[in-house]
């Protein structure tokens, strides 16, 4: 009786000590594009649909930066994440194995709109920014963001052949495109750069007075936001659970929910599809 016992005690306590992954809380962020509120409005939502869609729990963890999503990415504080194109190349060089499992289905064509405030003057233009740019002052989004700093600086690099300390009288840097289009149009800047979507949805939703701001030239296509997912996710929620995580993307289409990102869906992506940015990043110095 008393092995039978102490059997059945050892069991018990090998059984604990076992990793049980369906116990373990799935976790993601998202770079903070846009006003908190709305991401948290947002994701919340994304959270419930993994849940239901992996069956197990998903947190949304909200970050300040750009810099602090990928952070919590490479400190394994969350699993999977929403960056932008070179915030993403940033995580994956920091967490090898690391791997963009979808995007939407605009980003991979994707645009920055440059905006000015109307009593600036400027002129919408398809043949490039207007030469009367110069000496105004210039507001970028977050210092890593693709669509509102990195692509931006590329093409006014590549037209004026000058530093955009050079070209403006001033230069900031709001944080994030909700931002960008109120400091433009309060006149605090007279221009800036923003995600194109962003936009788009501010006017839509009547966030924006396009009476006193307004787009005045479109940059060519990019590649620029993916979910993109840590590399030894298998390992500690099971096998084919990257390939689940990737599945439950892909198969989002919910209007509501896709609205709020906004995407129309999103589509296969992989790495490489992000080698233009990286080469970009570096051409610029935002890669290290």
């Amino acid at each position: 009786m008393r092995r039978l016992i102490a059997t059945a005690l050892l069991l018990c306590l090998s059984l604990l000590s076992v990793p049980m992954a369906s116990a373990e809380t799935f976790r993601f962020t998202a770079i903070p594009d846009e006003d908190q509120s709305r991401l948290v409005e947002r994701f919340q939502k994304v959270a419930d649909y993994l849940a239901d869609e992996l069956g197990v729990e998903v947190e949304y963890v909200p970050v300040k930066s750009y810099s602090a999503a990928v952070s919590a990415f490479r400190n394994d504080q969350v699993q999977l994440a929403w960056f932008g194109g070179l915030s993403g190349v940033q995580a994956r060089r920091l967490v090898p194995g690391s791997q963009v499992l979808a995007q939407g289905s605009e980003d991979a064509a994707f645009h920055s709109y440059f905006i000015a405030n109307s009593a600036t003057g400027l002129e919408a233009s398809d043949a490039g920014l207007p030469a009367a740019i110069e000496g105004h002052s210039f507001t970028f989004g977050a210092k890593t963001s693709t669509s509102g700093r990195l692509m931006p600086e590329f093409y006014l690099r590549r037209q004026f052949d000058q530093a955009p300390e050079e070209l403006f009288s001033r230069v900031g840097f709001s944080g994030d495109h909700s931002r960008t289009i109120a400091l433009v149009e309060s006149g605090t800047y007279d221009i800036g750069a923003v995600n194109f979507t962003v936009w788009q949805a501010a006017v839509e939703d009547g966030r924006v007075d396009t009476d006193k701001v307004k787009v005045i030239w479109e940059t060519p296509a990019y590649p620029d936001y993916q979910w993109t997912i840590r590399g030894d996710v298998d390992a500690r929620f099971g096998d084919g659970f990257t390939a689940r995580v990737r599945q439950a993307l892909l198969g989002m289409n919910d209007p509501e929910l896709l609205e709020s990102f906004p995407r129309d869906a999103f589509i296969p992506a992989d790495n490489d599809d992000y080698a233009p940015i990286e080469q970009v990043g570096e051409e610029l110095g935002l890669l290290r």
